[in-house]
């Protein structure tokens, strides 16, 4: 089963990119396509398949860099989304062939650790001592997976998962309508559920988070939030990234009325 890995990446994230690139060369049947989602042209990589998707007029284009990463791995088997920071454990990739075989028509989403500041990334074997998946996501047993319900889809994200292309066409790809932060991977979950698309959570896949500084609420994305908030709540009936905005308004930056969230003037 031939594997595309894609990853979405621009300047301040390079570092950790590499060390992915690094983890995944030389593994067998494995294609390596990178994204570069920034304003210059990508750096000379160790990737197979280099393109670029620049920002557009609300910022950077996730959606559409997913969906061409995707269009760029014609042929692949499978497709494993990546995040550019994530190392991918050294079972990664097989789990989720395993998985893929049991679970052709669904959607994989392996765990993620998140690793503590200062924390080397550089040998993915080293890293099994470290694993510790984030807990508001279920973790079956190494060898295992488990059906999400209904109430689960929203728990979905884009740092780790994979699906074969039929499954990839029959969702849709993401909706290139969101730009900028947040609102996109919960859209394509909720797409995934209306269509009937399995989630399957998929244990020992296990992909491990570099760290980079961050802040709770990402106050930097405020106006990317709502404006896709707004878009997703028009959609789908209700808001995405709750825990965000509850934040938000606790600080006196937003407020909420009969129309939505919006910026306190």
């Amino acid at each position: 089963m031939s594997v595309a890995v894609v990853s979405l990446c621009s300047s301040p994230r390079l570092a950790h990119l590499r060390v992915q690139l690094r983890a995944l060369a030389g593994a067998p049947d494995v294609r390596r396509v990178v994204v570069w989602i920034g304003d210059e042209e990508p750096p000379v990589l160790d990737a197979e398949t280099v393109l670029r998707v620049p920002p557009g007029a609300d910022g950077l284009r996730l959606a559409a860099a997913r969906n061409a990463g995707a269009a760029a791995a014609d042929g692949a088997d499978l497709l494993v989304f990546l995040d550019a920071d994530c190392v991918p454990g050294p079972d990664l990739v097989r789990r989720y062939r395993e998985a893929a075989v049991r679970h052709p028509d669904a959607v994989l989403c392996g765990p993620v650790t998140y690793l503590a500041e200062g924390v080397s990334a550089s040998d993915p074997a080293e890293l099994a001592a470290l694993t510790s998946p984030h807990p508001a996501r279920p973790m079956p047993p190494d060898e295992a997976e488990r059906t999400a319900t209904a109430g689960e889809y929203p728990l979905f994200w884009s740092l780790s998962f994979a699906l074969s292309p039929a499954t990839w066409r029959r969702i849709g790809g993401f909706d290139e309508a969101y730009e900028g932060y947040g609102g996109e991977d919960t859209d394509f979950a909720f797409r995934m559920r209306e269509r009937e698309v399995p989630l399957v959570w998929t244990g020992g896949a296990h992909a491990y988070h570099q760290y980079h500084p961050t802040t709770s609420p990402p106050w930097q994305h405020l106006d990317d939030i709502l404006r896709n908030g707004a878009l997703f709540a028009a959609r789908w009936g209700e808001w995405p990234m709750t825990g965000w905005l509850d934040a938000f308004e606790r600080a006196g930056a937003v407020t909420r009325d009969a129309a939505g969230w919006r910026r306190v003037p």
